[in-house]
């Protein structure tokens, strides 16, 4: 499996899958840029890259904010050159309510992290792979865009969002070389997802270990992904053994979500 092209750029590298997909991209020789608000998760991330040999870098960058972006790419390009693989990963899990529930604030702050900075960052970057002709760009959606969650209707809204960009940045980017996918991962171990646990008992009025007991079972395994998971899956589609996959959503759930 080989990736063409130098340099990634990863949102929401400074921990969790985002970290994970930094190191995966890293170990298969490409240098990063590590896009994120998490100064100190960034300084982590680019710790552990470094000890692959590549170049690494951390970019301050809050993707839902248009003149943030833009200065992120720059300093990026300046420091690397052409951004060859776009992994638009950051995100929030956005509020735990029923819809009627939602203030706008917490759905436009959702939607604007989500999906707006996925659009705002390829906006960025997809001329200059078009222009080169080559250029590999990964959403990571959610398996919540394709089977809706009660009480979460800003983050299924918005990951489903991200599965539409996705397939309009395939079709006017393939004639160039420039494939775009999308990642569904299910419930991934981790920090964010005991946050979101947590709320969702509180809500619930139930314990957070009744909460994940149902959300392992719904994958026929009966467990969680990893980070790690994700971030093999990732990479393959940035790979020449990937180069007819185009405007795909790959659910990496453990079963959670088959379609």
């Amino acid at each position: 499996m080989e990736i063409i092209g130098d340099t990634a750029l990863v949102t929401g590298g400074g921990r969790g899958i985002g970290r994970a997909i930094c190191t995966e991209l890293a170990s298969q020789g490409l240098d990063v840029v590590v896009a994120d608000i998490d100064a100190d998760g960034m300084a982590e991330t680019v710790a552990e890259l470094e000890e692959y040999g590549v170049r690494a870098l951390a970019v301050d960058a809050d993707v839902s904010d248009e003149t943030s972006v833009r200065d992120a790419v720059e300093t990026a390009e300046e420091a690397f050159g052409a951004i060859d693989v776009l992994v638009n990963n950051a995100g929030i899990a956005g509020p735990t309510k029923d819809v009627e529930d939602v203030t706008a604030e917490e759905w436009d702050a959702t939607l604007g992290v989500n999906l707006r900075g996925a659009f705002l960052m390829s906006r960025e970057l997809v001329g200059g792979m078009k222009s080169r002709g080559y250029g590999r760009i990964v959403n990571i959606s959610s398996a919540s865009g394709k089977r809706p969650v009660p009480q979460r209707s800003p983050y299924t809204a918005s990951k489903s969002g991200l599965l539409g960009l996705t397939r309009t940045l395939a079709v006017e980017g393939g004639p160039h070389d420039v494939n775009a996918n999308a990642v569904c991962p299910g419930s991934v171990a981790g920090p964010r997802i005991d946050r979101v646990i947590e709320r969702e008992a509180d809500a619930r009025g139930v314990s957070a270990e009744t909460v994940a007991d149902e959300k392992r079972a719904k994958s026929p395994r009966n467990e969680f992904v990893q980070p790690e998971d994700v971030a093999r899956t990732v990479a393959y589609l940035c790979s020449t053994a990937a180069d007819r996959v185009i405007g795909q959503s790959v659910n990496v759930s453990g079963g959670k979500v088959t379609y």
